[in-house]
């Protein structure tokens, strides 16, 4: 990830120093965590930045400077979970705006989007397949207002061709906001592709230690200033901020983030190459990864991420039934939602996840009851390519 192209310090760096210098007061080399509510003003309309810590809190003011940096935005902010980083988001749009919204979505921005916002603020949102040029050019409106996407989506890692949607939203004013979850910003930054807006769930990879609800908006440089303005104004206006000993977890996590990110990802190659060979042999009738030639968007993944993540998604033999036998078999994966943590896991999105859809929306995209998803941890590679072995094998294919 190092590129030395430029001045500016490489990834791996900033990951640690980015937005922090030694506490001035008692020259510390970690960010103090500020817990105050209030702070004492210097007299009418006169403070030291500070004022009440929901408007503003220097160990979040430091967090958001470094993930600003690290994504290459204007301004960052940080949420206390990514459903309230994606509902602050929302409230940039005017009531009964529209929306276009990729089909494979994380299933709680399905609810958001389709059970709240269509109903409390009239949203009028309209699910397509982003992988699919057609269908985005097709769902166009010169009055669509934003378009939301995840690349590669959960949980199908279907990838989006980022320079086109923006290109796309362009032509009518619309906002883009990319979900980058799943990669974080070691292996894919939007921003530098255009994207206006990008969201986490800081819960996942950002964190990494799976001990810490978080969410990230991050807004780009080359967006109109006031995008970012107002969704400060709306972060303070609705309170969705993270505490200061939240921030402090999640600044601790980011300075391992590329060494994690890399681990994981290098992990998941191998257990994709490795679950490839032995498909037949393991009763896997599809198997997912970017990395993989495989994948239809494969070239297009190469060309917009450094690296191809730690998600993979196997369909099985044997239907749901041998799924949640292989999930509950496997030693190391552990059976449970979220990923992104250093521990892997494996969940069983159509009942997990993706509950939430409608069965017949499930079956259309493609959320089948045999498919499991693989969140590849830092584990060794070895022990992790054994388990799934162990677990395939072990459960009839037939």
């Amino acid at each position: 990830m190092t590129n030395r192209s430029s001045n500016r310090d490489a990834f791996e760096t900033r990951a640690i120093h980015a937005g922090q210098d030694p506490d001035p007061l008692t020259g510390a080399v970690v960010t103090p965590i500020y817990t105050a509510s209030t702070f004492v003003q210097d007299g009418i309309g006169e403070n030291r930045g500070f004022m009440y810590s929901r408007s503003a809190n220097p160990t979040r003011l430091v967090l958001e400077a470094c993930l600003a940096d690290l994504e290459g935005a204007a301004t960052a902010i940080a949420c206390p979970t990514g459903l309230s980083a994606a509902s602050t988001i929302l409230e940039l749009l005017e009531s009964g705006a529209h929306v276009i919204a990729h089909h494979d979505v994380y299933g709680g921005i399905y609810r958001l989007l389709e059970l709240v916002r269509s109903r409390s603020a009239g949203l009028d949102v309209t699910f397509v397949n982003f992988s699919d040029p057609d269908a985005v050019k097709a769902a166009i409106r010169p009055d669509t207002a934003m378009l939301w996407f995840e690349t590669p989506s959960n949980p199908l890692l279907e990838v989006v061709d980022i320079a086109f949607v923006v290109e796309q939203a362009r032509k009518v004013g619309a906002l883009t906001v990319c979900d980058n979850t799943f990669c974080s910003p070691y292996c894919q930054r939007p921003l530098e592709m255009g994207v206006d807006i990008v969201m986490h769930s800081a819960t996942k990879f950002l964190n990494g230690h799976s001990d810490l609800l978080a969410g990230v908006a991050a807004v780009s440089p080359n967006t109109d200033p006031a995008v970012a303005e107002k969704l400060r104004f709306l972060q303070n206006s609705t309170g969705a901020v993270m505490d200061p000993i939240a921030c402090s977890t999640l600044l601790r996590s980011l300075k391992t983030l590329p060494l994690r990110m890399e681990r994981h990802a290098g992990n998941a190659m191998a257990i994709a190459e490795f679950l490839d060979q032995n498909k037949e042999r393991l009763g896997i009738t599809r198997l997912t990864y970017p990395g993989l030639a495989s994948h239809p968007q494969h070239e297009l993944a190469k060309r917009q991420m450094t690296s191809f993540g730690a998600m993979i998604t196997m369909q099985l033999t044997g239907g749901q039934a041998r799924a949640n036998k292989v999930a509950q078999s496997l030693r190391l994966f552990a059976y449970a939602v979220s990923l992104g943590g250093v521990e892997s896991l494996v969940q069983h999105p159509a009942s997990m996840t993706h509950a939430i859809l409608p069965p017949e929306r499930r079956e259309m995209l493609g959320v089948t009851v045999n498919l499991l998803r693989l969140s590849v941890g830092i584990e060794h590679v070895d022990d992790l390519i054994a388990d799934l072995e162990t677990g395939l094998s072990g459960v009839g294919a037939e």
